[in-house]
This record gives structure tokens, sequence and C-alpha cells, in this order.
């Protein structure tokens, strides 16, 4: 038996080739953004701020947006889509944003490695791959392991924010949540909660709605 197994991975690359200014953009990221292990955040940010973690950011418009919105708190965001963080890196260029940080990985092996215990105030996941067809389902991002690696990583009371558009995604997520007594419902228990305004609209999202489409949103507190 082969003893190096690899992980399962919650991802697969699919890469567009990049534009030249994409290409010098993500070719900066390694030399600015090259982080401690574990990451101090108040060095890195330069600040002591509420931290939000954001996973899988996509091609990051509406996030910009919310970082916009939002001088006050810092954003780290971890992708492994490089033209969407290649978008974002021009975009953080362009408007000089200094509360954006972007780590290109994996983040399950970020979290276990880089990110302090204690450390984070929000986490959000908006949107995530539901792997649809059944043999992928141990591919989904949330699932019971995950979520106790989010609970060590997220400060006292700090929260988790779930976002999907697939209905047996929303209700895998709903029962690996309420299936740990680390974590408490905002909404009643086994409930999901009304969109909360803070979560920006995507365009994606807007053409969902259109469609017919709806969203489950779920927001746990560390307990």
């Amino acid at each position: 038996m082969n003893q190096f197994l690899r992980p399962i991975r919650s991802f697969v690359h699919r890469q567009k080739k990049l534009s030249k200014c994409q290409q010098l953009a993500f070719a900066a990221l390694s030399e600015q953004n090259t982080l401690s292990t574990p990451i101090n955040f108040k060095i890195l940010f330069e600040r002591d701020a509420y931290t939000i973690l954001e996973i899988g950011f996509g091609m990051g418009d509406s996030l910009l947006q919310q970082a916009q919105q939002h001088p006050e708190n810092n954003y780290l965001w971890i992708e492994v889509h490089r033209p969407g963080i290649a978008f974002v890196l021009t975009q953080i260029e362009k408007f000089k944003l200094h509360n954006i940080k972007i780590i290109y990985a994996d983040a399950s092996e970020i979290l276990a490695r880089s990110i302090p215990n204690h450390s984070l105030d929000l986490v959000q996941i908006f949107f995530p791959d539901p792997w649809p067809k059944t043999r992928h389902h141990k591919r989904r991002l949330v699932q019971a392991k995950f979520i106790d690696l989010l609970h060590e990583k997220l400060k006292l009371n700090g929260k988790l924010h779930l976002a999907t558009d697939w209905q047996d995604y929303a209700q895998h997520m709903l029962k690996v949540m309420e299936n740990t007594s680390q974590w408490k419902n905002t909404a009643e228990k086994n409930q999901f909660t009304p969109r909360p305004l803070a979560r920006p609209m995507t365009k994606f999202e807007k053409r969902g709605q259109q469609l017919g489409h709806a969203i489950w949103d779920l927001v746990f507190q560390t307990l």
C-alpha cells in the first residue's frame, strides 16, 4: 500500500490563460505576500483590527466592494483560482486598498499550519463548489473535520457564515454544523438564517435569483 496518500481536495484547478497585466500582478503576489508561519495579523496588516477570513472568493468583485465599504476591517482571502486572484490584485492597486491580503494556496493547509488558534473574528465561505455527484461528496469543503479546524482558529463568539445555492449542499452544511456542541446556530436550531445584509450580492447570485434559484445562508457562533 502506498503510504504517501494524497489528501482529498475540495477543488480542482480550472485555469484560464492570464493576460499580461494579470501575469505581472500574480507574479508580484509571491514577492509582496511572503507570509510567516504562523501569521501574525498585527504585523501583516500593520494594525490590530477585526479580522475576516474569506475562503474561495472567485473573481472577488463583490468582496472588493465589501473591503472598500469597511476599511476598518482586515480581510485575508484564500483562493486557488489564478484569474480571480490576478483580477483582485489589479483592483487592490487601482483603489489603493490596504486592508486585503491574499494567499494562493489550499485553505485547509494554510489553516492547519499558518493561522494561529483563536485569531479570527469571522470566516466567510460563500458558494463553495457543491460537488453534486454522490461519489464526489467527499470533496465538499464543509465537513466535520474542517469545521473543527475552523473552530480552533476563531475567537470565542467568533462566527462562521456559509452560503450556497445548492439545496442538497445546504442541508449537508446544516447537518454538519448542528451535529457538534461547539457551535450555536444564530437562527433557531436546524434553521437557516435570512440573508444577512452584510453579505455582498454577487453577479452570480443576482443571475440566479432572476432564474428563481433559492439561496441558503447559515451563521454559526463558536461556544
